[in-house]
C-alpha cells in the first residue's frame, strides 16, 4: 500500500530521518521478538546510512525492574518481568550492530514510553536544527512507530513514512495502519517506499 510519489515535493535539507527502536531486544529471541525486524532491518540501514548525520535513532528503555513506573506502566511491567533490565543479557537495549556502526554522525535518543515526544526535549532540539520534515522507519508499525508518527502530526511535520522499512509482530494491524495513513492522514503522511524516499531525498 505504498504511494507512487511523494504528494508534496522533494525532501531537502529540512528533512530528518527518525528510526524508532531497531534494537536487539526486538530482533533477537524475546517475548517481544518481531520476526520482521531482519527482513526490514537492511532498509533502514540504508536510509540511515544515506544522511547518517540526519539521522535520529530512538531506543525503548525497559524499566530496571518490575513493579517501577507509574499507573498503567507498573503493570505493564509486572506483566513483562522479563524484559526489565535486571533480566535482559547484555547489549539487548543496544541498536542492531550495523545500525550502531553509524552513531555517530548519527545520534541517540532513549524514551522510556512508546512515544518519543512525551519528555519534551525532541521537538526542540529538531527546531533548533530546522527540520520540518520527518522520515520514520522502524519498529513496530503499530506500537511506537504508530506514536511518533500521530505526535509528529500533531507538531506539525510532514510525515513520511517508508511501507517497506517498518515492521510488527502482527500483520493484520501492520496493515491496518498502513490502510489508515492511506486513507485518514493523507494531507500529512505519505506512505511510500524506500527507493522512493532515496531518490528523492537531496
Amino acid at each position: 500500500m505504498a504511494q507512487d510519489e511523494l504528494h508534496h515535493g522533494p525532501l531537502t535539507e529540512t528533512c530528518l530521518h527518525l528510526c524508532i527502536d531497531m534494537q536487539n531486544l526486538f530482533a533477537g529471541q524475546t517475548e517481544w521478538h518481531t520476526p520482521w525486524m531482519e527482513r526490514v532491518a537492511p532498509k533502514v540501514e540504508r536510509l540511515a546510512a544515506a544522511h547518517p548525520e540526519r539521522t535520529i535513532f530512538t531506543r525503548f528503555i525497559p524499566a530496571d525492574r518490575p513493579g517501577e513506573g507509574t499507573g498503567t506502566w507498573r503493570r505493564y511491567w509486572e506483566r513483562w518481568p522479563s524484559l526489565t533490565r535486571e533480566r535482559l543479557p547484555e547489549g539487548a537495549i543496544d541498536l542492531l550492530p550495523p545500525l550502531q556502526r553509524l552513531v555517530p554522525p548519527a545520534e541517540l535518543f532513549d524514551k522510556k514510553v512508546y512515544s518519543p515526544w512525551v519528555c519534551g526535549t525532541l521537538h526542540p532540539r529538531l527546531q533548533e536544527r530546522g527540520i520540518e520534515t520527518l522520515i520514520i522507519s522502524g519498529a513496530e508499525t503499530d506500537v511506537c512507530v504508530l506514536a511518533a508518527v500521530l505526535g509528529a502530526v500533531d507538531l506539525g511535520y510532514r510525515v513520511v513514512v517508508p511501507t517497506d522499512a517498518i515492521c510488527s509482530s502482527s500483520d493484520h494491524t501492520h496493515d491496518a495502519m498502513l490502510a489508515l495513513y492511506n486513507e485518514r492522514y493523507g494531507q500529512q503522511v505519505e506512505a511510500v517506499t524506500t527507493e522512493l524516499i532515496l531518490r528523492e531525498w537531496r
